[in-house]
């Protein structure tokens, strides 16, 4: 998007004096030094300085308007410019320099504080030049990468405000900080061995304890990681134990594109993704030749989440492994070393980020701790991207991330939105920006209960955002509605199906009316009916459901999303074949029982979801009958599927309501589980193309919305994206947000906007 440059009109001459106000992600990206040195090249004089609402400038000389120009063509690489606003004022006599003057921190907060970013070339070269004197040192930076929203405490962003305070630069690192011609200058987190942060293990020790096969818990940026080596079947399944991780995947850190080209496919966007200077974790698809894993990396999964190194101890771990060459050469060539590396949060707890809260909560999981004494001030997971239907989309928005604000189609009022239960994050609201938190996780437990409220309070205050409202999902069992009823703000319930919808019209910015499919696991719905596969019209403050998928029993209520078994069960009862679930499923729990609830109502709630027709799926195809986390049966199905196919006629429209049970049917006579995935995905997309279109003809639309947790996967995304294309439909899916829940206070600050 181009910056919004408002400028009065001027005449060029020997002393014309400009004020320019520049808006965006301009502080702690090298931005005053950037002024400085486009002041020295037009001979101008002046000063500038950081506020809260970006950075001030007065400029005086007659190619005052040449450096307007050259602040946006040459920005830094980490800025962000969203406005330019200038004025002519009256020059100065005397003035014969340009200095950078102290930041103001008075006013209200405009501005924004940069997302961490990965470790640039020109501290990488430093990083591995024996005779430069940050040669293999951990807390190397610059202006260009480096932690930022990570370590930082309060806006005006300057190293008093940061985790950096209590470093005292050296001499030599202060004769970097002022000089205006170094990369460094005013380059708040800069160090080096003499004056900044100290690791407690050198670098030599820990990959030792990781080749031994050991567990080791790495501080990094947003939090520790629990490490160990990804060969390792031992290491890996006693992680995966003590971690209590059940099935669910672990994230691999190898050395570079090269490295992750041995284990997964990837096209050049993908690569892009995956090299960015946010490092997220990206999903990509394994190959059938790739070298040996432990099993249990990712169980039954087609794809792997692979990262690149982003911190300096991170490439310190492979240097050392690769022998200590000289230069960087090396790290354009592929590299044995493969790490797991998962997020340091037991049992579904936060991440841990002090030291004394990683020893005492990773004691007897970790065998070597590995810390510094530089302070995380905010917690943040890593960031998970794929490519989706052609472009990336989060599937967890985290550090390299955030705090990004997503620009919404107007100006609203300072809204707080605290998500749902699952997944959670909160969103802020200030102007015509969303800031989307981190993900702070299930509200389950009261360790995470107090990082929600530690978000809300970190993001409101670094925002300088008083709220007019608090938003919230509609079901009065959650968490996050008791605390948002608790806040002391007004307090605005929404439909949960709304907010999904909702959050993609934000990031689309679509301020008018849309027709949304909302397909999910479960949301409350009108009624106190469980939803979870919807067609809304959505406008606003309104949102019509107008569709649903037909309801299935869920016996045994929740119990049922982590035993796919028992929703393949009702589907059985529904196709009238209840006598086959105990021979197919009496191993699995009791079968008996479970026909006995669907038939007698006692104990099955009927819910819509789209996510319960997957585990029916999966439980009729064998794919699992038990899952160990949510998701994970959809999950294992997704995997099987080389190329959709559609079942013609394996679906039934009546009354607004899309029946799949034909499908289900088909199911049962396909000869192995791939067929039946194949037919599933393929099939499921056509009937939901096939159910929507004539709503969208009816009410005039040529768009449509699709969001929801099953809108992660990918086949059945891209399968819907294509099929409405053929009709002649945009499809819009989330790509700013995650499409499950982790999206949801989005929506919810979006449709709350509409009340106030």
């Amino acid at each position: 998007m181009q910056p919004k440059i408002i400028q009065q009109a001027f005449m060029s001459h020997d002393d014309i004096r400009l004020r320019i106000r520049v808006r965006g992600r301009v502080q702690g990206v090298g931005f005053r030094p950037h002024v400085h040195a486009l002041a020295r090249r037009f001979g101008l004089t002046g000063w500038v300085l950081n506020d809260p609402q970006g950075v001030l400038i007065e400029v005086q000389g007659i190619a005052a308007a040449d450096l307007l120009a050259a602040l946006t063509a040459e920005a830094p690489p980490l800025a962000r410019i969203d406005a330019v606003e200038c004025e002519t004022v009256t020059p100065l006599s005397g003035e014969d320099s340009f200095t950078i003057h102290h930041s103001v921190s008075a006013g209200a907060v405009a501005t924004g504080i940069g997302p961490d970013a990965a470790v640039c070339p020109a501290c990488l070269a430093e990083l591995f030049d024996p005779a430069d004197r940050r040669y293999r040192y951990a807390f190397l930076n610059c202006t260009h990468c480096g932690p930022r929203y990570t370590i930082t405490r309060r806006l005006p962003y300057d190293r008093p405000q940061t985790a950096m305070a209590g470093f005292t630069l050296c001499p030599d690192c202060l004769a970097e900080y002022r000089d205006p011609a170094d990369r460094r200058f005013h380059a708040q987190p800069t160090a080096c061995p003499i004056c900044g942060p100290q690791l407690s293990h050198p670098p030599e020790d820990i990959l030792a304890a990781l080749q031994a096969g050991r567990i080791v818990a790495i501080k990094g940026l947003g939090g520790f990681h629990l490490a160990c080596d990804a060969t390792r079947a031992d290491a890996v399944e006693r992680l995966r134990r003590v971690k209590q991780r059940n099935g669910k995947p672990f994230a691999l850190m190898v050395a570079n594109a090269e490295s992750a080209a041995r284990h997964v496919r990837m096209d050049a966007d993908e690569r892009q993704l995956l090299e960015g200077v946010a490092r997220p974790i990206v999903l990509l698809r394994r190959r059938e030749d790739a070298p040996e894993l432990a099993p249990d990396i990712a169980p039954d999964l087609a794809w792997l989440g692979v990262m690149l190194p982003y911190t300096p101890l991170h490439y310190l771990l492979f240097h050392e492994a690769a022998g200590r060459p000289n230069g960087t050469g090396w790290l354009g060539e592929p590299q044995d070393l493969t790490l797991v590396m998962t997020s340091a949060n037991p049992g579904g707890e936060p991440l841990a980020i002090g030291n004394g809260e990683a020893r005492e909560r990773l004691d007897g999981i970790a065998d070597l701790i590995v810390d510094h004494d530089r302070d995380i001030v905010v917690r943040a997971d890593d960031s998970v991207v794929r490519k989706l239907a052609g472009a990336p989309a989060f599937l967890r928005r985290g550090r390299g991330h955030v705090p990004e604000p997503i620009r919404l189609a107007r100006p609203v009022p300072p809204i707080l939105a605290v998500g749902g239960h699952l997944k959670a994050t909160v969103c802020v609201t200030r102007g015509d920006e969303a800031f989307l938190s981190q993900h702070i996780g299930d509200l389950d437990n009261a360790a995470t209960l107090g990082f929600l409220a530690e978000t809300v309070a970190h993001l409101l205050h670094i925002l300088g955002v008083e709220p007019m409202a608090v938003a919230h999902d509609k079901h009065p069992d959650f968490q996050s509605t008791r605390f948002a009823e608790m806040s002391g703000l007004p307090a605005i319930a929404v439909q949960h199906h709304h907010a999904h919808v909702a959050a993609v019209m934000a990031e689309h910015r679509i301020d008018g009316p849309a027709l949304g499919l909302a397909l999910d696991g479960f949301g409350l719905g009108e009624g106190g009916g469980s939803w979870g596969g919807e067609m809304l019209l959505v406008d606003g403050l309104r949102a019509e459901r107008i569709g649903s998928l037909a309801p299935l029993a869920q016996p045994g209520g929740d119990v049922a999303a982590r035993q796919p078994w028992r929703m393949a069960a009702s589907a059985l009862v529904r196709m009238g074949r209840a006598d086959e679930i105990v021979p197919r499923f009496a191993g699995h729990g009791p079968a008996e029982g479970v026909r006995r609830m669907i038939e007698r109502g006692i104990n099955a709630p009927l819910t819509s979801s789209c996510g319960r027709w997957f585990d029916a799926a999966c439980g009729l195809l064998g794919v699992r009958a038990v899952a160990g986390f949510e998701g994970e049966a959809p999950m294992a199905l997704e995997s099987l599927v080389r190329r959709p196919r559609v079942a013609e006629g394996a679906w039934r429209i009546e009354n607004g309501e899309l029946d799949l049970t034909p499908l289900l049917e088909r199911l049962l006579s396909v000869a192995d589980a791939t067929e039946g995935a194949e037919l599933f995905h393929g099939t499921l997309a056509a009937a939901l193309v096939d159910w929507t279109l004539p709503a969208l003809r009816s009410h005039g639309f040529r768009r449509v919305v699709l969001s929801g947790g099953c809108l992660m996967n990918a086949v059945l995304a891209e399968a819907l994206v294509a099929g409405f294309r053929a009709a002649g439909v945009e499809a819009l899916l989330p790509r700013l947000a995650p499409a499950n829940d982790g999206g949801l206070s989005l929506g919810q600050a979006w449709t709350a906007s509409f009340a106030l």
